[in-house]
């Protein structure tokens, strides 16, 4: 960017503003002002927030784009490209493994030719889980046929956001478009920035939907979208695909001067710092940039010729002005937030040298260097040895050590972790207190279990130490289920709180075998580690206990994105526990809706306001859909009836070691984000149970049974009452949502009473 961020003034013809913002809220603040028709979106860390400010200024009215939340970022990929199959404009954000999640679908769209807009706000791609930001989930999508334009500052987020529509629609292009900002240092971090105080403005610039292009929305114009194509034929699809993604590039230049007149800050093709007579410099993209801007005036103050370059554009490639930039430089040193395994360095290198040897320059030296993975702060003092390392390149005249990894620490033999607690296997979880016996004439479980005091002995599953937040009801519920497992357990966790809890590299609060995998195939891991271990015993490759009991935790929205492996993973019966607390929603990623979510209740994309009343459809009957599936036994529980759950734990155990998979269902609170007192965890959840929205039954071989009905005692109160300690449904209580209320309770009764219906008959 010419101007400098620091010194922005009004210098363009249109009206503007200064706000204090973060690169997510200037990218949502863009896409409410040109006011898509669509975003199809799916909860990840650190993009959530892009959802999330559209979300609170659809409740103030500030925009009309319909939210859709997908079950996923798959799905969000699929929703998005119907839209812009309809001809609709559509935008969308994610991270890290929602990208990669997507990326099936993201070439159709390009290959197809239909444009939209995407923020990649950069994450570190797993495994391991590392929630912070590099550049390791960007360089997947090189290959993808989008065009990338890559935004160092959150002026730029807001500036590219607007820019790339218009490069995205060009009919030049017809392509779709990343905007790629720094999680968590660009996409967080507050800056002083200029925006348009008109909205009109921007939609101007943008101008009108363009026409005369095939979509579905007209039945008088019929048209076919991604027929087969034989090989001759997609060799011309890809041709024109290139084509148009190299004109990208002039499009951009075109699209940059224009957006110049209007703004006064102008974006290049490639962004250069003092490298007129630059003899060393330094090739980093995105915020890395900025920092070393800085440490090239402090070196240039000490008489070194250095600079410093970027591209604001990545697809395409523009090897031309970097080839150019470079054309006087002795050595040039890449740093790159990700690297190609195996390849002797990472992707803009490769470019890099392939952009010199193209331009005939055989001279300049190459360097590279993977730094900053996992969110790793850069300093003025790497940037500095990035150039150190230059410069001894250019005055030795060899590279003696082409690529290498930057900020590794070696480890040393006497700082190997040593365990805090000793390993636990075997008896150490049998208390030989809870008997689960078949009744020979029913065939029916009849289990037994001791006083609650008396399973107090029985060591627990977790050590101290979890990170869990005030109140936080997964511990004690997931505690009290593994009271009524008896013996060895083998746990893998999706993604969700239960997971960052409980695990925080190099410590970790399992006593026994833990996996984790993602949210969306935790179940297919377990059916795959469980069929494998009867397997290895039967051919005894291992000899082990008979008593191991694989179980899957999953929560916070699992059930959404990880449904189609659940019900894989059940359709093929595996001896397996599927376990699910539900706190009704997507909390570790800041209390989205998920699925589970009930009508009307607020989230932080389910806002309140004058446009909206909170989510706007029923929440998901998950038990019902597994049950469904005619697996051998499912249940819900809480820790409010702990008797109740210890039965239903047994039985889980007993269904998954001699029949197949067993599947529970807990609710459980979360204060935080239900803004509930931190000690009424347990009340709240009782008073669910009470009020018919949280039935406690169980589902053995089809047969339904309710393990705890409210009415039978006159215990049955009020949704309302239910409703009442929580600040997150407290508007349902006012008078001007009765009808709200009211459609709430009607579909509580229905499920309620469809419920009793089949526990008074076994065929239904």
């Amino acid at each position: 960017m010419a101007l400098k961020e620091e010194a922005l003034k009004l210098a363009g013809t249109a009206a503007q503003k200064t706000v204090f913002e973060s690169g997510n809220e200037l990218a949502a603040m863009a896409a409410a002002q040109i006011d898509y028709h669509l975003m199809g979106y799916f909860p990840i860390t650190p993009s959530t927030e892009v959802a999330q400010y559209l979300d609170a200024m659809k409740t103030r009215g500030e925009h009309n784009i319909r939210l859709v939340a997908a079950d996923g970022e798959h799905g969000s990929a699929g929703i998005c490209y119907g839209a812009a199959a309809a001809g609709a404009r559509v935008v969308n954000a994610t991270s890290s493994q929602g990208f990669l999640y997507m990326i099936e679908q993201l070439p159709v769209q390009s290959g197809t030719r239909f444009p939209m807009v995407m923020n990649l706000v950069t994450r570190a791609v797993s495994g391991p889980l590392d929630i912070r930001g590099d550049h390791s989930d960007l360089y997947y999508g090189l290959n993808m046929g989008w065009v990338i334009l890559t935004a160092k500052t959150p002026q730029a987020v807001y500036d590219m956001n607007i820019m790339a529509l218009r490069i995205a629609e060009h009919a030049d292009v017809r392509l779709p478009v990343i905007v790629a900002y720094d999680g968590f240092f660009t996409s967080h971090q507050k800056r002083r920035v200029q925006i348009f105080a008109d909205k009109k403005t921007v939609q101007d610039f943008v101008g009108p939907l363009p026409t005369g292009f095939p979509n579905v929305s007209d039945p008088s114009k019929p048209v076919v979208i991604g027929a087969y194509m034989n090989g001759e034929d997609l060799t011309n699809n890809h041709y024109q695909l290139s084509e148009a993604i190299e004109r990208a590039g002039e499009v951009f230049r075109e699209v940059a001067e224009e957006y110049a007149a209007i703004s006064g800050r102008h974006y290049e093709t490639v962004e250069q710092y003092r490298m007129d007579d630059a003899e060393v410099a330094v090739f980093l993209l995105n915020s890395a940039f900025e920092t070393a801007k800085d440490t090239v005036d402090r070196l240039r103050a000490q008489g070194l010729k250095v600079g410093a370059i970027s591209p604001n554009v990545i697809r395409p490639f523009p090897s031309d002005e970097i080839a150019k930039a470079l054309s006087g430089c002795k050595a040039v040193l890449v740093g790159e937030r990700a690297d190609s395994y195996g390849g002797k360095g990472a992707n803009m290198t490769h470019e890099v040298r392939s952009a010199l040897q193209a331009a005939g320059n055989g001279s300049t030296l190459v360097l590279s260097r993977i730094f900053g993975l996992g969110g790793t702060d850069f300093y003025d003092e790497d940037a500095e040895a990035f150039f150190r390392m230059a410069l001894d390149a250019a005055e030795k005249g060899v590279v003696e050590k082409p690529f290498d990894y930057y900020g590794v620490t070696p480890g040393k033999e006497e700082n190997r972790q040593k365990p805090v607690i000793e390993a636990m296997h075997g008896d150490s979880f049998k208390s030989g207190l809870i008997k689960v016996t078949q009744d020979e004439a029913t065939g029916k479980l009849n289990v037994k279990i001791p006083p609650l005091r008396q399973l107090t002995a029985k060591p627990k599953r977790f050590a101290a130490g979890h990170g869990a937040c005030p109140g936080c009801g997964i511990m004690p519920a997931l505690e009290l289920f593994f009271k009524g497992i008896e013996g060895d357990v083998v746990a893998l966790f999706q993604t969700g709180c239960a997971y960052i809890i409980t695990t925080g590299y190099p410590y970790n609060s399992h006593k026994q075998s833990f996996i984790h995998n993602l949210f969306q195939n935790g179940p297919a891991t377990v059916s795959g580690a469980v069929e494998a271990f009867l397997e290895m015993k039967r051919r005894g490759d291992i000899q082990v206990s008979d008593d191991v009991t694989f179980v899957m935790v999953t929560g916070d929205g699992g059930m959404d994105i990880g449904m189609g492996s659940a019900i894989g993973a059940a359709l093929r019966n595996h001896k397996m526990i599927m376990l699910e607390y539900d706190n009704e929603g997507y909390m570790n990623t800041g209390a989205q809706l998920s699925y589970s979510t009930p009508l009307g209740h607020q989230t932080s994309t389910s806002g309140v306001g004058k446009a909206q009343r909170g989510k706007a459809f029923h929440h998901k009957d998950t038990a019902q859909i597994m049950a469904a599936t005619h697996i051998p036994y499912v249940f819900t529980a809480t820790e409010a009836y702990p008797q109740d759950l210890l039965k239903k734990a047994a039985k889980a155990q007993w269904y998954a070691q001699n029949e197949g998979l067993a599947y529970g269902k807990l609710l459980i609170a979360c204060p935080l984000n239900w803004r509930s007192d931190d000690r009424m965890g347990e009340k709240i959840v009782k008073a669910a149970v009470d009020s018919c929205f949280f039935p406690l039954y169980e589902v053995e071989r089809g047969v339904t049974t309710i393990t705890v009905n409210p009415e039978e005692k006159n215990r049955r109160i009020p949704l309302a009452e239910w409703l009442k300690h929580m600040g997150k449904t407290k508007h349902l209580l006012r008078p001007d949502n009765a009808d709200l209320l009211e459609a709430f309770e009607q579909e509580v009764e229905r499920r309620w009473q469809s419920l009793k219906a089949k526990h008074e008959s076994p065929y239904l």
